[in-house]
């Protein structure tokens, strides 16, 4: 039987320097420090204005990893195979087994692997020794923060000789209704044995919210180390449909027996699948399972703050809850390959994703480091890598993650096509829209010694022609940043789905330009505008907002160390900004107040900031109300007041004399009130509110149900409230200190405040944070200055 068997923390130790030897079996690593393994050096060390901007103002450099593992506690069988696994290493990866060379991989973002079954067979003793070195030397390498380190997962698969080839499953669905769904299972069994097998398939897919069960079965035969492809179609009665509103999931278990004339065995593979058609019509959008659905999604790039980018399972599921609570349904990879645990947990809560492959090809976008758009830049980067590694790894993409149901499209490309970065034109000039129009006039203006944007085309249609042979099920879709000229240059041809960034002010007439094209918002500004644009037009499938979640990276200038476009904070807190779009996406009734000192002249929610507590030394208060799911209805101390509707902002706004009075809003349907919110006057900070976050049920059942680890890792949502248990008005320092286990991080979500992530201390934002918990530990214990201090029981 197949058996997974993951590397324990203990076995991984860590030294952050070059260090000569290091991939020698024999090097005594005793001194190095024990690491866990998902690990993100660079968000350990302090913030910088020395380092790139764009990669959040922390360190890289060369780091090792070695890990010591028993050989007989693999429990390798006769002829078994034994494969490394390495969910992905930021960056530049080289790996030693026992002091043998394996290679390597440039890309940071994507699983690779190497078969120890030959050098296992040479080793001397017990011991296999696995050597990893970093090179994460570049630092301005990306517009975005992507950790440095063995970032993900690493475990080492012990297989049985005849089994069904890794990665090599391929589940699609070819037609689906209430009804009935045809499935076919594509995959390939490898043979290590030195005769002919007799191999006998059975499937199992199994339903994980019922009892449904369903069976059938192949047989075949492989020749000796060959491998034979299987190709197996099979009818389903009654199909439990995976959708973003009921997103039913199967286990699909594959297990194999084999035999030859003197031997015989059994192997066991499986994966979670969904069932579930979708498609994309030039004219009425996107559906699944024949029903009409509005994309509404986020861009999501991978850090969680001070956890870089080895995030816990659950704190993406705290964050994801949070964004379908919003009215989110759609997440689009930004851009690269994610961690496999971030589709699972889409597949499971009905997220549909667009998975994005690069976000250049053979050269180099401007990679700020001094802050965004000052000159001059660098030029580092996966364009390195792209003309050897492109092919290999958008195909290591799909076959990594062509099984989740919640993919929908396969993207290509960022903004490959931006003007002057680094690809130019002589149409630039008749082009509309943002051209950067701060940057020098010099890269503002055609330059004809540039790469030509013509040679994208040429790219686009190899890369689509890649992903069409790998996955003929799913569309292949692009992100143009300048569609103007994209449309007239060839590069949207090829595309079966195209995405427009930022550009809603063409969807009418380049849907009339291109009426067999289907649409899309592959990412969009906040505005209500933008928003109205989908909403209002049928043939856009739907927008992606920029961004779901604050992100590290990407930054204007010290000592802001990261974007706040997002919907939540780095802490995963919601925004105002979330509570205006809830308004806006949800099915749900919505109340939420905020307030700002009443100005003359145009303003706007973008443009003043707001806020839950009354403005000091202001005359007059704007309210403002998010309110959706019926009417609104505005009371100041229990008397009406009137709204009026902000059809710029998307919100109602009354003006009020400044005072202490109680402000309600209350949402009606009908005579019915089926929201409300309430503001009164905040004191000051009298005691600290430290809660565990726990899963809810439904969620913890379904991602349970597909085998992902939501217990790896405690949340404590921590608040300072007033004697009338309110968020109270100012900040405090939180220490953290835990009894009998780790503190991971300190996250406040306040993109200026550069302590070190690796202190157990941090000062509150908007009067929150969160601290980050291995489970394991007894207690913990937060001090807050004159506020009492808390213990929270584990």
């Amino acid at each position: 039987m197949t058996r997974v068997q993951a590397l324990s923390v203990a076995q991984w130790r860590f030294m952050l320097a070059d260090t000569a030897e290091a991939w020698a079996k024999s090097f005594d690593d005793s001194e190095w420090r024990l690491v866990d393994v998902p690990h993100d050096w660079s968000v350990e060390q302090e913030f910088s204005p020395e380092c790139s901007s764009g990669t959040g103002y922390l360190p890289g450099g060369v780091g090792w990893y070695r890990a010591h593992v028993s050989i007989s506690a693999l429990g390798l069988g006769a002829d078994g195979r034994v494969t490394l696994v390495f969910g992905g290493v930021y960056k530049n990866a080289d790996v030693w087994v026992n002091g043998y060379h394996l290679g390597g991989r440039p890309n940071g973002h994507l699983p690779f692997s190497f078969d120890l079954t030959e050098i296992i067979s040479y080793s001397p003793d017990d011991e296999l020794v696995i050597s990893v070195r970093v090179d994460r030397t570049e630092i301005a390498d990306s517009r975005w923060y992507n950790g440095s380190g063995i970032t993900r997962a690493v475990r080492i698969e012990v297989r049985e000789p005849v089994d069904v080839a890794p990665r090599s499953t391929a589940f699609t669905v070819v037609e689906a209704d209430d009804e009935s769904a045809l499935v076919r299972i594509v995959h390939s069994v490898a043979s290590h044995l030195a005769t002919d097998a007799e191999v006998h398939l059975q499937y199992q897919l199994r339903s994980l919210s019922t009892d449904a069960v369903h069976e059938f079965d192949r047989t075949l035969r492989v020749g000796a180390d060959e491998a034979a492809e299987v190709v197996v179609e099979q009818r389903i009665p009654q199909p439990e449909l995976w959708s973003d509103s009921d997103p039913r999931l199967y286990r699909l278990t594959t297990t194999l027996r084999w035999s030859t004339a003197d031997r015989e065995g059994r192997g066991e593979s499986s994966e979670v699948v969904g069932i579930r058609v979708i498609s994309f019509d030039p004219d009425r959008g996107f559906f699944v399972n024949g029903e009409p659905r509005t994309l509404k999604g986020v861009c999501l790039h991978e850090d969680a703050g001070c956890l870089g980018v080895a995030v816990p399972a659950q704190v993406w599921l705290r964050r994801l809850l949070a964004l379908k609570e919003i009215g989110c349904n759609a997440v689009r990879m930004a851009h690269n390959v994610h961690d496999e645990t971030l589709y699972a947990l889409c597949d499971a809560l009905g997220l549909f994703v667009i998975d994005e492959a690069f976000d250049e090809w053979e050269s180099p976008k401007n990679k700020w480091w001094q802050g965004h758009n000052v000159y001059p830049p660098k030029h580092e980067g996966y364009a390195t890598h792209f003309p050897d590694w492109y092919e290999r790894d958008l195909r290591d993409m799909i076959a990594a993650n062509r099984n989740h149901p919640s993919i929908i499209a396969w993207s290509i490309g960022n903004e490959i096509d931006y003007p002057n970065d680094p690809y130019a034109s002589p149409l630039f000039e008749e082009m509309t829209g943002n051209n950067d129009a701060n940057k020098p006039a010099q890269e503002r203006i055609y330059d004809p010694s540039r790469p030509d944007v013509r040679r994208l085309t040429t790219i686009a249609r190899r890369l689509g022609r890649i992903v069409r042979e790998a996955d003929p099920t799913r569309p292949v879709t692009l992100a143009a940043a300048f569609p103007e000229l994209s449309s007239r240059t060839g590069l949207l041809d090829d595309l079966d789905l195209v995405g427009y960034n930022y550009k809603e002010h063409l969807y009418q007439d380049d849907h009339l330009r291109f009426p067999g094209k289907p649409l899309i918002g592959s990412e969009n500004g906040h505005g209500y505008a933008q928003w109205r644009a989908v909403a209002d037009n049928d043939f856009i499938s739907g927008q992606f907002l920029w961004t779901g979640v604050d992100y590290l990276g990407e930054a204007r200038g010290w000592p802001v160390h990261g974007s706040g476009a997002g919907l939540l904070t780095l802490a995963g807190f919601a925004k105002h900004e979330a509570q205006l779009r809830r308004s806006w996406w949800s099915d749900e009734p919505t109340a939420h107040l905020v307030l700002r000192p009443a100005t003359t002249g145009e303003t706007s929610f973008w443009s003043h900031p707001v806020s839950r507590h009354r403005p000091a030394d202001a005359a007059e208060l704007e309210v403002l109300a998010f309110a959706g799911g019926g009417t609104p209805r505005l009371t100041v101390d229990g008397a009406e007041t009137p709204l009026e509707f902000d059809g710029v902002g998307g919100y109602w706004r009354a003006v009020l004399p400044a005072s202490d009075a109680v402000i309600a809003l209350e949402v009606q349907d009908g005579d019915r009130v089926v929201a409300r919110d309430e503001l009164r006057p905040a004191g000051a900070p009298a005691g600290l509110d430290a809660v565990v976050w726990a899963v809810p049920d439904t969620a913890a059942r379904r991602c349970r149900a597909a085998g992902i680890d939501i217990d790896d890792v405690v949340q404590i949502e921590c608040a300072l409230r007033d004697t009338g248990g309110q968020h109270a008005m100012g900040e405090a320092d939180v220490t953290v200190a835990v009894d009998g286990g780790t503190l991971l991080g300190v996250e406040n979500g306040d993109l200026a405040d550069v302590t070190a992530y690796a202190l157990p201390w941090r000062r509150t934002f908007g009067g929150r944070l969160i601290a980050y918990v291995r489970p394991g530990a007894s207690r913990v214990q937060l001090g807050a200055g004159t506020v009492p201090p808390v213990t929270v029981q584990l």
